[in-house]
């Protein structure tokens, strides 16, 4: 039977109804609705407009009870909190492609170096070609003629 099963499943994939997703979160689906209003967790639609949940979104709602319940959090400290989780993730992210820019950097000899970088943060490595030096074609004398 687990043959039939997907490998590995996308958690970003909005595939569960509000009434499965509330029921996976153990929350009310009107607590849902709330916290989508709220941009707290903002599910995927579907074309007849019906929210749908991704596995991600229910941690987030399960992270999101236990901050208020057990830690007594209100939703705008709950809010910031989750914002500032974001920030730290794409922090991570970006310390992790510079990470792997250093890595491939320290295989160029030291000579060869080059790399650019975009206003966006992107970072293009490459090589310097090793020019040969111009060879300077003598001026002509001004006893040559013209």
């Amino acid at each position: 039977m687990s043959d039939h099963l997907p490998d590995r499943m996308d958690a970003d994939a909005p595939i569960f109804v509000i009434s499965v997703a509330a029921q996976l979160a153990d929350m009310h689906p009107q607590t849902l609705r709330g916290y989508d209003r709220l941009g707290l967790v903002v599910p995927g639609r579907a074309r007849g407009r019906g929210r749908r949940y991704s596995l991600r979104d229910i941690a987030r709602l399960r992270h999101i009870q236990h901050l208020s319940q057990d830690e007594g959090i209100n939703l705008e400290g709950i809010r910031r909190i989750l914002a500032l989780e974001s920030e730290l993730d794409q922090a991570r992210q970006q310390l992790s492609r510079i990470s792997e820019v250093l890595q491939q950097l320290q295989l160029f000899p030291e000579a060869a170096r080059l790399f650019t970088a975009e206003q966006s943060g992107q970072v293009h490595l490459g090589r310097v070609r090793r020019l040969r030096p111009l060879a300077i074609a003598p001026a002509p004398r001004a006893d040559e003629g013209e």
